[in-house]
């Protein structure tokens, strides 16, 4: 990867007119930010609950990833380019070359507008949580629903989301969270699986599990005409397939992460009046402590990711241990 990554960084070898280009990198992406496009590869790792070890793989969750995304952003993801190889350098030109990976092309959103950027200015309105949730209230009442995506909502179905997180992350025990963290948010976790299954099946009855978008943080909201939101989860099935509360439960955790904890009320009230939800505080609960769970493990992966400077990584150290800590204090707070 390290070849891609510096060719792509070139100007010249991108299909659209730009001046510069910078360089992204996630546990599972490099992304390619130009002056007016976005160009993201999938890095060629298994995690187990995403595999994107073959060419193959890679192709079919670009295609995916464009698939889906347009749900909720229309005009953001446009297309998905072949990389190829033009005279020993990696290029995402058309060259009739073969294709050795593939990019994901999209339009740059303006990152002044995120979510996160107007956060950290001190500039979320009322009305701006009030679009963010009349969108995603809309969107999950039409998101698809069938019998095979209401198995998802089965507590014993959604375990092992919660068991995989467990098993994953005790290599990382010392390193970015200590035992009695995990120690202690595994124990609640079963415990509430065991006390509330009825809330569970409950949600099922009321159509409530859905197609979600499974990814659901401030960066990935746009506070534009029309609250485009974008980047949803494509390699797995499983963590889209969730309680609509689950999905909101994410940006929920994120802003009070980032501090926001009155904004993350104000949500809260909107979206369950457009959504008209009643009595799932317990659920919400349990799904912050999931959703901060998740953001610590995913965040803790770049730990061991050799591409990644060192700083970056104990950068991204750090943020798993306070997103751990986050779920740790969900969990004190929520009791038995």
């Amino acid at each position: 990867m390290s070849t891609i990554i510096q060719d792509l960084q070139d100007p010249g070898a991108l299909p659209d007119r730009t001046e510069k280009v910078s360089l992204v990198q996630t546990h599972i992406s490099l992304v390619f930010v130009a002056d007016l496009f976005v160009y993201k590869v999938k890095k060629p790792v298994d995690f187990g609950f995403l595999d994107f070890s073959t060419l193959k793989k890679r192709e079919y969750y670009c295609h995916r990833e464009v698939e889906l995304n347009r749900r909720l952003s229309s005009g953001i993801y446009i297309d998905v380019l072949p990389v190829t190889l033009h005279r020993g350098k990696f290029t995402l030109r058309e060259t009739g070359g073969e294709a050795v990976d593939y990019a994901v092309r999209m339009r740059r959103i303006p990152e002044d507008r995120l979510m996160k950027s107007l956060f950290f200015r001190n500039e979320i309105t009322r009305d701006h949580l009030k679009s963010v949730a009349r969108v995603l209230a809309d969107f999950h009442s039409r998101a698809s629903r069938n019998p095979e995506i209401d198995r998802f909502g089965e507590p014993e179905v959604f375990k092992v989301n919660t068991d995989e997180n467990f098993q994953q992350v005790e290599k990382y025990v010392g390193i970015t969270i200590s035992e009695d963290q995990l120690s202690s948010i595994k124990g609640w976790t079963e415990n509430f699986y065991s006390a509330n299954r009825d809330l569970f099946l409950e949600r099922i009855k009321k159509g409530r599990i859905r197609d979600c978008h499974g990814d659901l943080h401030m960066e990935h909201i746009c506070l534009t005409y029309g609250t485009p939101i974008f980047d949803c989860i494509e390699f797995n099935d499983r963590f889209r397939y969730s309680d609509t509360v689950a999905d909101l439960a994410f940006l929920l955790m994120d802003l009070e992460y980032h501090g926001g904890k009155d904004l993350a009320k104000v949500l809260w009230e909107e979206y369950r009046a457009f959504s008209k939800e009643e009595d799932v505080d317990m659920l919400l609960g349990f799904y912050k402590v999931y959703r901060a769970f998740v953001r610590g493990k995913v965040n803790g992966f770049q730990v061991d990711d050799p591409s990644i400077l060192p700083e970056k990584r104990e950068e991204a150290a750090n943020r798993a241990r306070k997103y751990f800590e986050l779920a740790h204090r969900y969990v004190r707070e929520l009791g038995d």
